[in-house]
């Protein structure tokens, strides 16, 4: 029988502590096999990054570093590469219009 609980692979509870978090969002990350591995190992460290929008209404995340696999030989990636974020467009116009705003 399979288990519905969803594992958290990287969670940064120093920005819990240090900000006010006043919303947060689910979003999906476009990720490579190698990268994708390698969070499961818990290889993920979401510490001084941060998301930004490009002119193109595309939300990226950057300096999420997620270590390379150790078995993926030459097909790993830079660990900090910029990383596509899934989200809705009206939350990508919604939370454009705030940074925006400020």
């Amino acid at each position: 029988m399979k288990s519905d609980a969803v594992k958290v692979v990287c969670d940064n509870r120093k920005a819990r502590h240090s900000y006010d978090i006043m919303e947060t969002f689910e979003a999906g990350i476009m990720l490579k096999g190698p990268e994708v591995k390698s969070l499961r190992n818990s290889g993920g460290n979401l510490k001084d990054s941060y998301a930004l929008i490009n002119k193109h209404g595309e939300i990226f995340i950057r300096n999420f570093h997620i270590s390379p696999y150790d078995k993926a030989g030459i097909y790993n990636l830079e660990p900090l590469r910029d990383r596509k974020l899934l989200l809705h467009k009206r939350e990508i116009m919604r939370l454009g219009a705030k940074v925006r705003e400020k």
